[in-house]
């Protein structure tokens, strides 16, 4: 985790408690002290090219959150000048991924094609004022041209066009005269600029293709560059929060906005984005994981993309948290993966239900229970928040138990079943082990023991203690059920990369569970219901593959970390 830049404290009178305020608060803080704006409109911008991830929920968690303190207004915009990447699907999933997260854009809901009319009005001006030209030079010479870091650029032939056939030339562009490539409209800006991204930009190129939303309507479209800062001042925005790579663009965007004479120009921030330790943010990556079957989809739950941390079982509340956590900076740094397995913990600990679940079962069965006879017992469900209530669980001669709490050779300080020890079965009664069966190759298929009546949970029994508790689940009534763990798609040990560039995965990234056993009130969880199963960690229904009569549960994370949050 990164240092917070520059914080300021502000301290009300007669309060006592310190209010840290960030970089980006104190600038707009600035800004609205100085009359420079009367109110606050920030946006999230994102191109719809493929799914969002972790690093966008905090731009987005951000921006929306500057809207909501200063009492502003947050848009949504598409920033979709590219047709060759975006994609309607892109489009929805993004809409779905930001209304989840609880960005809420009201019915500020913007596309960059929706001011393409107007981008192109704000190209002619530029050539109008002597500010733009059309280029002949192809790509390859355009990088000739451009210069270095350390020599400056030399001047494109076409600089010193007419505005008069420049004008002619960019209209012949829209009207579809020139194939892909053979014609860009420049910025006319300095070639000797030690900014290269100020050495005469392309503002427009020409590109054949159809567009997801304005169709076959255009044949030329805006760069970026160009367009970014004009959609910014056509809706109003007053704070431009985007991430560091674009500081050297900041000028850019400062000429476009200035020479095309907006009255109240828009003020660009940049901040550090979130990297986050051992995970696949790349897209490219991601595209191969999907297309060579490693994943099932852009969401699957190994993934942090927003639609993966959904269907795994995350909350909004805990991205928020972790968001929150990891601060706002200048400077690029990582934030280790365990922290955002701590902010769902933290959410859920409180707020889920925890349930009994077999998910490596043996048979438990009690020779001296009354043979057909059930009876309900009642369990709390969170023992740390008595609001949540109580239900009842079935109990009966036959139980499912973990295979991981029988062993019939157990080393020192075991203590769950083995021949002659007692325990107490959660919420039920004291059972003493009295031995096992196993099949043909040694498996142990069940487990013997008898029971104390007078143990029963609730009824005072103190007549001995035993130092072991395990949980079951009734045989009988158990729902069968698919789990499936998950660990790091990347090996932690190794990092992210092989020497190659290839990505360096982790072979045990899925573990799928076939045969677990999980207790009968879960028979009717729906897509997204999350709960803790005891011992094992928190679990949440999956989205795609689970259905009524084969429940699919996704493990979020496990119950333990020996992750220790920061001390500030």
């Amino acid at each position: 985790m990164g240092e917070n830049v520059k914080t300021e404290n502000i301290r009300q009178e007669g309060e006592k408690e310190t209010v840290s305020r960030n970089f980006i608060e104190q600038m707009i803080d600035k800004d609205l002290a100085e009359g420079v704006y009367d109110r606050v409109h920030t946006r999230f911008p994102p191109e719809p090219n493929g799914y969002l991830h972790i690093g966008h929920a905090k731009s987005i968690l951000l921006n929306y959150g500057l809207a909501q303190q200063y009492h502003g207004q947050f848009n949504m915009r598409f920033d979709d000048t590219n047709p060759t990447k975006e994609k309607t699907e892109f489009v929805e999933s993004i809409k779905e991924d930001i209304a989840w997260l609880g960005a809420d854009w009201e019915d500020r809901l913007f596309f960059a094609s929706d001011y393409f009319e107007q981008m192109y009005e704000g190209a002619v001006k530029l050539i109008k004022k002597g500010k733009a030209y059309v280029s002949d030079l192809t790509a390859e010479q355009m990088r000739e041209y451009r210069g270095t870091l350390t020599e400056p650029g030399r001047e494109d032939p076409n600089r010193d066009r007419s505005v008069e056939e420049n004008l002619k030339l960019f209209e012949e562009m829209k009207n579809g005269v020139y194939k892909d490539g053979e014609k860009v409209l420049r910025a006319k800006i300095d070639m000797k600029s030690p900014n290269i991204n100020m050495r005469d930009p392309i503002l427009y190129r020409v590109a054949h293709m159809t567009h997801h939303n304005t169709g076959d309507k255009w044949c030329i479209y805006p760069m970026y560059d160009f367009a970014h800062p004009i959609e910014d001042a056509i809706e109003g925005i007053t704070h431009s929060i985007c991430t560091l790579e674009f500081e050297d663009h900041r000028p850019l965007y400062d000429w476009v906005v200035r020479e095309l004479e907006y009255p109240h120009p828009p003020r660009q921030i940049e901040f550090a984005k979130m990297y986050l330790t051992n995970v696949v943010t790349g897209k490219r990556y991601i595209k191969k994981l999907v297309e060579e079957g490693i994943v099932d989809g852009w969401d699957d739950p190994r993934l942090v993309s927003v639609a993966a941390l959904r269907r795994r079982g995350f909350t909004p509340e805990s991205i928020k948290m972790f968001v929150d956590l990891c601060g706002v900076s200048k400077s690029n740094s990582s934030a280790d993966y365990a922290m955002l397995e701590y902010c769902i913990r933290e959410d859920l600990k409180l707020k889920k239900p925890r349930m009994m679940a077999a998910l490596d079962p043996v048979k438990l069965i009690i020779d001296n229970y009354p043979v057909g006879q059930t009876e309900m017992l009642t369990v709390a469900n969170n023992m740390e928040n008595e609001a949540m209530g109580t239900r009842e669980v079935p109990f009966g001669r036959e139980l499912y138990i973990d295979r991981e709490d029988f062993m019939e050779e157990p080393p020192k300080k075991y203590f769950r079943l083995y021949p002659g020890n007692e325990v107490r079965l959660m919420n039920a009664y004291f059972v003493t082990c009295t031995g096992c069966v196993k099949d043909e190759e040694g498996n142990v298929v069940e487990v013997h023991c008898t029971y104390d009546p007078e143990t029963k949970c609730g009824t005072g029994f103190t007549g001995r203690k035993v130092k072991g508790t395990i949980h079951w689940v009734p045989a009988a009534q158990a729902v069968k059920a698919e789990v499936r763990l998950y660990e790091n798609i990347i090996d932690e040990e190794k990092g992210v990369y092989n020497e190659d560039g290839s990505l360096n995965l982790n072979p045990n990234s899925l573990t799928v569970l076939k045969e677990c056993y999980l207790e009968p009130a879960l028979a009717d969880a729906k897509a997204f219901d999350s709960f803790q199963f005891v011992r094992q960690g928190y679990f949440c229904v999956d989205c795609k593959d689970s259905k009524e009569d084969a429940l699919v549960f996704n493990r979020i994370v496990s119950l333990k970390s020996s992750y220790v949050l920061p001390k500030n």
